[in-house]
């Protein structure tokens, strides 16, 4: 671990033990201190690991922001296990749940009843998530974040009751993103209610009815907070967010002028999918009160507009890249993308850079909308902040939308899906885009590879010459 590093986790140590030992005792309980140092460091170790580029002690110590204590504790928590970024589950943290899981075939499946322990936190835990002995858990059904309150509960149950326990559990579930409602129509608040009331009887917590829905309303506040990005006022920030969410799920991105064209063009159009999938709805969620209705509709709103400009902009990104991911197969297969475009900036080299050969267009198109403007400019300008494996601007992208305008981009999207399953050869997508257009990026290529076969014969000049001397 570089010093930078060293210091960065100590700092973050000593607050997420500061946070704890603060929180319990705001709720009456009183930790060993050896056992909060070993849950600090637990919780830092693990939210620095290498993939982790989003899910940050920096985020979990923004989603406690608020200051309650129930709040804090359940975000220090609620990112712990997360097996699609960190490629499984670390040893650190596996010894808190190999006692009640297992794996078979490559998924993390619930003991059968007989082989539990007789364990009350498990128990309750279990019964606050809707699972039950014997179930396969699913990454994107609850898995990271049921784990994570595992953990959070055997972590803390020497310093805190089961009733505060069930209330940081609740906090947790309610984190699980992007639920529909059921067919009954109950949202996803509604059966944790049900759920934190069986428990209630089950438990003997001791909690009143209007207990029950405190606790559901403390839990979609905290997982509101969780999300809060998707209703940024500023589009370029929710997009720097969103871009740092890609290396978490494809780890080759980490690598700096080594991804290929192709796994670019995949991370996005992941991206782009999820962002089409997605409705404002099922972003942010609702119950009783919380949040008011004003404030509702105001997160509403922002992400509706941010899930549009995104759609726009990541659409406008993927056509781009099929053009040079089409391009790049006439020279081979997995070629990486610094290749066709030049490496990124930032090791005091010059270099070439496809974008410095594209050409200023004497018409370039005009936007329509203010969406089509915002678009346009975060293309052209950048989001908020660069990426560490990629510009915060997009001038492939800009070009060939003052090329061929967003009409037409999104006309050729959808042949450029067609290229990505393989149903369009590589020249025939390149076939159906603007030839003028696809013949001024050739040539921009082209002088990238002319710039680098300049730059090794210097070299070899130099070296003649010195055999010489």
């Amino acid at each position: 671990m570089r010093l930078g590093q060293e210091q960065g986790f100590g700092q973050d140590y000593e607050r997420c033990f500061d946070e704890l030992n603060r929180a319990i005792a705001q709720l009456g309980g009183q930790a060993d201190p050896a056992q909060l140092s070993t849950t600090a460091e637990l919780i830092i170790q693990t939210m620095s690991g290498p993939w982790r580029y989003f899910h940050t002690p920096e985020h979990i110590f923004e989603v406690g922001e608020s200051g309650d204590a129930i709040e804090v504790l359940s975000a220090l928590f609620h990112d712990l296990v997360y097996v699609q970024v960190d490629q499984g589950v670390s040893v650190n943290i596996s010894r808190y749940i190999a006692p009640f899981v297992k794996e078979i075939g490559g998924q993390l499946v619930i003991l059968e009843r007989w082989q539990l322990p007789n364990d009350p936190i498990f128990e309750m835990i279990t019964q606050i998530f809707g699972f039950g002995p014997g179930q396969t858990l699913l990454p994107v059904a609850g898995q990271n974040e049921y784990l994570s309150a595992v953990i959070a509960g055997k972590c803390l149950e020497h310093a805190l009751p089961l009733s505060v326990i069930a209330e940081i559990a609740a906090c947790i579930e309610a984190t699980i993103p992007f639920r529909p409602p059921a067919q009954t129509g109950q949202y996803a608040s509604d059966r944790l209610y049900e759920r934190l009331a069986k428990a209630n009887q089950d438990f003997s917590l001791g909690w009143s009815e209007a207990a029950v829905h405190a606790t559901v309303k403390r839990a979609i506040r905290l997982a509101n907070r969780d999300i809060e990005n998707f209703a940024y006022e500023s589009s370029a920030e929710f997009l720097y967010n969103t871009w740092n969410l890609m290396p978490e799920t494809n780890h080759d991105l980490t690598s700096a002028n080594a991804y290929t064209v192709s796994g670019f063009r995949a991370s996005l159009q992941k991206m782009e999918g999820f962002m089409n999938f997605l409705k404002p709805e099922l972003v942010f969620q609702r119950y009783q009160d919380e949040p008011y209705p004003e404030l509702y509709d105001t997160l509403i709103r922002r992400t509706q507009k941010n899930l549009d400009v995104a759609r726009l902009y990541l659409g406008s990104k993927l056509l781009s890249i099929a053009v040079i991911e089409a391009l790049s197969q006439r020279i081979g297969q997995d070629i990486p993308l610094a290749t066709m475009m030049g490496e990124l900036p930032g090791r005091g080299l010059e270099i070439a850079q496809l974008e410095n050969f594209l050409p200023e267009l004497a018409t370039p198109y005009i936007p329509e909308t203010d969406l089509e403007r915002e678009v346009l400019d975060l293309l052209e300008i950048g989001r908020s902040k660069s990426s560490t494996y990629d510009v915060k601007n997009s001038p492939v992208a800009t070009f060939i939308i003052k090329s061929i305008g967003f009409p037409e981009t999104r006309r050729l999207l959808l042949q450029a899906k067609e290229f990505f399953k393989r149903n369009l050869a590589a020249e025939e997508f390149l076939a159906l885009c603007d030839r003028s257009t696809v013949e001024i990026i050739v040539r921009a290529v082209l002088q990238v590879f002319e710039s680098r076969k300049l730059a090794m014969a210097g070299h070899l000049t130099e070296r003649s010459i010195g055999a010489k001397v």
